[in-house]
């Protein structure tokens, strides 16, 4: 079994979320993307963040109209920090060994790889895709000089509709009242207007 993994904070998911998810299962001929909100990740620990409920709530709405699209809420259970490599474990512990998982990140992230929580071990046991948009480009050198022969063997790159979204702009528009139809599926717009979320 081929494994996408979409890991954020989804605070809210948005359209380039799901463009995104969509074109690497096709290219990559992924059985199944799981989207996994994150409890609480290390590098935003100085950022406010909505509560998990709602979070968890607005990725599951986003997500159900697509059946190759899953949601997990591993990460929110398992509470403290969420660092990739646990989740990484858990999964090959829930779905075997044999199971190959590709965890599918943005390229400013491709960057910052080096600086994970277990960087090298977390790039020998699964594979990274890191997408970008058609015109940007990433340096690839400093990647491939730490992490040596698994960057070519694990870590992958590969053009994405250029959907210029993005959670904090989304967040913004609705604190100053301003529209965010068509940034977001309108099961979870709903759901923000509802629920009162970035007010």
């Amino acid at each position: 079994m081929k494994l996408g993994i979409m890991g954020g904070t989804f605070d809210p998911i948005h359209l380039g979320h799901l463009a995104t998810a969509e074109t690497v299962r096709e290219i990559f001929a992924l059985d199944e993307i799981i989207f996994i909100p994150a409890a609480r990740p290390p590098h935003k620990l100085d950022k406010d963040i909505s509560d998990e409920y709602s979070r968890l709530t607005m990725t599951l709405l986003a997500t159900q109209s697509n059946e190759f699209f899953r949601v997990s809420d591993m990460e929110i259970k398992r509470k403290g920090l969420s660092y990739t490599l646990d989740t990484m474990n858990e999964l090959y512990e829930t779905f075997g060994r044999s199971t190959e998982l590709f965890f599918i990140i943005g390229a400013d992230s491709l960057a910052d790889l080096s600086k994970w929580h277990a960087a090298r071990e977390l790039v020998a046991k699964c594979h990274f895709i890191a997408t970008t948009r058609q015109g940007v480009d990433v340096d690839f050198s400093a990647v491939e000089k730490f992490f040596g022969a698994a960057a070519t063997e694990h870590i992958h790159r590969v053009t994405t509709p250029g959907l210029e979204i993005s959670s904090t702009a989304i967040r913004e528009r609705v604190r100053l009242g301003r529209s965010i139809k068509y940034l977001v599926p309108e099961v979870v717009e709903e759901f923000i207007l509802r629920e009162g979320l970035y007010l």
